[in-house]
């Protein structure tokens, strides 16, 4: 046995990636998890805007995995990208620290802060993903490539472990409610946004020191450096080892790219122009726009660029399976949004005497993964060795079918909440238990199969291909969390002020003007939301959105699996 290999029969360069991301997850999902919070709380934004604004935000950190994997794959290699990515997230999230400690003497220079510092932390989310993802499958030798589903399992439990620290220790805290009054500091969430920069710099750091020693093949040559550097090892048999894009391809990339963006805007905002300057609107109108088109026209140019049917094939699979994965990542993200909120609102968080923080309910998600993890990997292993092992896309289908339960689920269990019912906090675990083992089956599973299929010359853009996926489904995620009904803290603001608010929704009563000037002062919606032509009257209906999608994308890719399967070509 090598050097570079410990006795699970991995190289020890996952384990350096595995902490690397450990921490990097840390950041992003502890900031994450009190975001939507700050902006409500602190910042004033609207629960509808902030929902929005956290869709975009999400989308634009896995759309810009392709300008990162391009720049990576063309100039300065898997290295590089990382620790530049590392350290604009660290910059970033010490910029949101900076925003919560001056919200109280200037709001608007607090909000500046923050548009400043997500913009910064997108970009380095851009160098950063991609980058590691792709380090993970060089890792291993074209004849190892079938343990990349097992690597992926193990590195995605890094992920969860750094997801479970920040989901923790960041509201802890972050998050701070008077335990006798129930009021939160809204002067804590700096501390949350302190360990994330804290946590970013501790793996940048463990990156720098330990990738030269182990993050190398089994011949000692080092993983992810300068591209002209890249051993023809490295790459297929006959394969090109720089990616060329004709200027031709490029030119009709752009103009379909122009195209679709505008027809996205007219579906999406109803219009071509830009008209609105309110900040949800202009979210919904530019950001989602430019990620639906992006993913289609990098598609063509992508395709223009396969050299072979196999390739082209391997490719399509891809793409395939990354638009089904939209649905799961639309459902899943409601993590950060919609169900923070219901979890603030209209749960009971009593653990044993301990009223847990809302934004730490998503903590539960990162302790299943970890706890799971390792069997699944296993799983994987055992099922292959007796040749049962399903294809890549039929996991991802189960996944799917999963998310759909867990809604379908704690559907049910809040249909008859009313207003003033609160939802016992087991039903949130169990959604999160769920919706933990459909993500087991998809994401780690679609990080491989990227892998596997992806031409070496441009892996990194591809990983930022499989990446535009979650951010075409967080886009969604925010739409979607935006149209959550009324909850029950909001029925009890519009009767402090007078008002039965169910009556203001069922149309029954008019308000005065000087009480709609209250319930905006208030954030109280004046209408139900509705989505696809329906309206939204409760939650039971808002959760049976997340049935309805998902389950329908897990019965079609389940149905289109053994023909990609096919198109894999030998690759499973």
């Amino acid at each position: 046995m090598s050097e570079t290999t410990v006795k699970t029969g991995h190289p020890k360069g996952l384990w350096v990636l595995f902490g690397t991301e450990m921490w990097e997850r840390f950041n992003f999902y502890g900031m994450r998890a009190i975001l939507t919070l700050f902006m409500v709380n602190s910042l004033l934004i609207k629960e509808a805007d902030a929902a929005i604004i956290y869709g975009g935000f999400l989308a634009l950190c896995y759309l810009t995995p392709l300008l990162g994997g391009f720049i990576s794959d063309k100039y300065i290699g898997n290295r590089y990208s990382i620790m530049l990515g590392g350290t604009l997230m660290a910059i970033g999230q010490f910029l949101l620290f900076i925003s919560a400690s001056t919200f109280d003497s200037s709001i608007g220079s607090a909000k500046l802060f923050m548009w400043v510092a997500l913009f910064i932390i997108i970009f380095g989310n851009g160098f950063f993903k991609p980058n590691i993802s792709s380090m993970v499958g060089s890792l291993y030798p074209k004849q190892e490539k079938n343990k990349l589903d097992s690597a992926f399992t193990i590195f995605y439990m890094g992920i969860n472990i750094g997801a479970f620290l920040g989901q923790f220790i960041c509201p802890w805290v972050g998050d701070v409610k008077d335990a006798e009054t129930g009021v939160r500091d809204i002067f804590a969430f700096k501390w949350g946004f302190l360990a994330a920069s804290i946590a970013m710099v501790i793996g940048t750091i463990t990156f720098f020191l330990l990738k030269n020693k182990y993050v190398v093949t089994p011949e000692g040559r080092p993983i992810g450096g300068l591209p002209k550097n890249n051993a023809a090892d490295d790459y297929e048999e006959g394969e090109t080892q720089t990616a060329q894009f004709s200027s031709k391809a490029i030119g009709i990339a752009f103009v379909l790219f122009t195209a679709l963006f505008f027809v996205f805007r007219y579906i999406l905002v109803g219009e071509f122009g830009f008209t609105s300057v309110e900040m949800g609107q202009l979210i919904k109108g530019i950001i989602y726009p430019f990620i639906y088109s992006a993913g289609i026209s990098l598609a063509y140019l992508i395709m223009s660029s396969a050299e072979t049917k196999i390739e082209r094939q391997r490719i399509w699979v891809i793409y395939i399976v990354s638009f089904f994965i939209i649905f799961f990542w639309a459902a899943f993200e409601q993590a950060g949004s919609s169900l923070t909120f219901i979890a603030d609102n209209q749960t009971d968080r009593n653990i044993f005497g301990w009223n847990m923080p809302p934004s730490m309910v998503q903590i539960f998600n990162g302790i299943f993964v970890v706890m799971m993890a390792l069997p699944f990997s296993l799983l994987w292993d055992k099922l292959r060795a007796n040749g049962k092992e399903p294809v890549s896309p039929l996991k991802q289908a189960i996944g799917l079918a999963l998310i759909a339960l867990s809604y379908f689920i704690i559907a049910h269990n809040v249909k008859d909440l009313g207003n003033s019912g609160l939802l016992a906090i087991k039903w949130l675990m169990l959604l999160y238990f769920i919706q933990t083992l459909g993500e087991l089956c998809l994401s780690p599973i679609g990080l491989s199969l990227v892998g596997k299929l992806a031409p070496k010359r441009f892996a990194s853009l591809l990983y930022g291909v499989f990446f535009i996926s979650n951010a075409a489904g967080y886009a969604l995620a925010g739409s979607l969390g935006a149209i959550i009904p009324a909850t029950g803290d909001k029925f009890a603001k519009a009767e402090k002020i007078g008002v039965n608010l169910q009556d203001v929704l069922d149309k029954k009563v008019t308000l005065t003007p000087e009480q709609v000037a209250l319930f905006e002062k208030e954030q109280l919606p004046l209408e139900n939301t509705s989505f696809a032509g329906f309206e939204i009257h409760n939650l039971y209906e808002f959760f049976m959105v997340f049935v309805v999608l998902c389950g329908i994308a897990a019965i079609i890719l389940a149905l289109l699996s053994p023909r990609l399967k096919k198109m894999m070509n030998g690759i499973t």
